[in-house]
């Protein structure tokens, strides 16, 4: 009992720190923050001006209800080695594996190019590396993963979070929210960028040959803007 209300007592004090203490975040970032760039033991934070993908397998839990789960975790092994790959390939970096999910973070003049190609890479892995080399093994028609991948850019705050021997990064800002819940608008698209993504965007990542490859969404962004999708790929 003495110890759970010293316990108490600790978590009180703390948590009233964290509400009074005002905030160290002037410095605005040129790269995409690492933990040590940051303080855990008082309210630190960076600015930046970024990019967020957001890569996610479909449907993992009906995976992992209706298949071994060795074979669920092959499916994701395979699926995040590709994405992360790529994402390094194209000069993100990751930020976080979600589950069955990654995060990425692409900052620069080409933040948005180097985010979609990205995208479209990971597309086309997926049949082409993925989908074809599960076959081999196990036969066509096994098991056929599918994904989502949302994209959003403006301001993030990265802040490090947690206790001293487990804290990580978080990315708080609209870009981080509205990649992810980009991602939960599933088939048949497969990409989803946003309005401000769009209009950074490399003309030639939205036409193939003469053919525009964006349609507006019937679905709105979080914000409001629109969301453009499309399932055209581009090979790595």
């Amino acid at each position: 009992m003495e110890n759970s209300m010293a316990l108490s007592d600790e978590l009180k004090a703390s948590v009233a720190s964290i509400f009074k203490e005002a905030w160290d975040a002037d410095r605005i970032g040129r790269t995409v923050p690492q933990p040590e760039d940051l303080r855990l033991d008082a309210n630190h934070g960076i600015n930046i001006d970024a990019t967020v993908l957001y890569a996610d397998m479909a449907d993992s839990t009906g995976l992992v209800d209706q298949k071994k789960t060795w074979f669920a975790a092959e499916i994701y092994k395979a699926y995040m080695h590709v994405a992360a790959k790529l994402v390094r390939a194209n000069g993100g970096q990751i930020t976080a594996y979600d589950g069955d999910r990654i995060m990425a973070i692409f900052m620069g003049d080409s933040q948005g190019s180097q985010a979609v190609r990205c995208a479209r890479q990971i597309h086309w892995a997926l049949f082409h590396v993925v989908h074809s080399s599960l076959d081999a093994q196990y036969g066509a028609g096994t098991y056929a993963p599918w994904h989502t991948i949302g994209i959003d850019r403006g301001a993030l705050l990265a802040a490090r979070i947690g206790i001293r021997g487990g804290n990580d990064i978080v990315w708080v800002g609209s870009p981080a929210n509205h990649a992810a819940k980009l991602c939960a608008l599933r088939y048949p698209h497969a990409i989803r960028i946003t309005q401000a993504v769009l209009d950074i965007l490399d003309p030639s990542l939205s036409l193939v040959g003469q053919t525009f490859i964006w349609e507006v969404a019937l679905n709105a962004s979080p914000s409001g803007s629109h969301v453009w999708r499309t399932n055209w790929n581009l090979p790595s």
